[in-house]
């Protein structure tokens, strides 16, 4: 089972769990699925799935390795973004697919969340990038990508969601502080890297902002 990362939890350990929609409306999802915004994705094939709630709705699903050249693109047009190159995200969406998610309105990728589990702080999700499409930003997908994140069978052990912001980069100052509130839980700041280390010195320096910890699930209790 995949736990839905919000107040609600588990409704029961057999059936259901529950999941935000970006509307703000609640759904049950199936104890098979993970609890995800807008479209019912099946957990053990999340990057094949196809089902939807509504055909013309965005769904999410996790990064392969032919979205990489569209996620740079959706970077270069952010305006906001650290532009690295194509090569890095092909990397991302092929060693980090199952901690990568776009999020899709038909055949368009109109955002996407790279992330990946560092290894040596194994309960940590981190965020290296979010962006979203201009077309359908204030729409909450950037909210729903990182619900969809944490949903994932890849984040099941996951207690901590960290990522590294600007203090220019306001939108996303207040996008994981909102995440950490819609889910109750605390978003701790402190400084990470200093504009000295980036050593060009045109580079911000990077707040880190620390949201957790996420409660464990019933089953999880179970198998330790």
């Amino acid at each position: 089972m995949v736990v839905a990362r919000d107040s609600h939890s588990i409704k029961t350990e057999v059936t259901s769990s529950w999941g935000t929609c970006c509307c703000g409306a609640l759904h049950t999802v199936a104890a098979t699925e993970p609890a995800v915004c807008i479209a019912l994705v099946p957990a053990d094939n999340l990057s094949n799935a196809t089902r939807t709630l509504d055909t013309t709705a965005i769904t999410f699903r996790t990064a392969t390795l032919p979205d990489a050249g569209k996620i740079w693109q959706l970077v270069g047009k952010s305006g906001v973004l650290d532009e690295n190159s194509r090569y890095c995200y092909l990397l991302l969406c092929r060693d980090f697919s199952e901690t990568c998610v776009v999020a899709c309105r038909e055949d368009e990728i109109v955002g996407f969340v790279t992330a990946y589990r560092p290894p040596t702080r194994c309960d940590t999700v981190f965020v290296w990038q979010i962006g979203v499409a201009e077309q359908v930003r204030g729409q909450g997908v950037a909210k729903c990508l990182l619900h969809t994140l944490v949903s994932l069978p890849a984040c099941r052990e996951v207690r901590f969601l960290e990522a590294t912001v600007t203090p220019s980069n306001v939108a996303s100052r207040r996008l994981f502080e909102s995440f950490a509130e819609s889910l109750g839980l605390p978003c701790l700041m402190e400084q990470e890297f200093t504009p000295e280390l980036f050593g060009d010195g045109g580079h911000e320096e990077e707040d880190l902002f620390r949201i957790g910890p996420f409660p464990v699930s019933p089953m999880e209790k179970k198998s330790t």
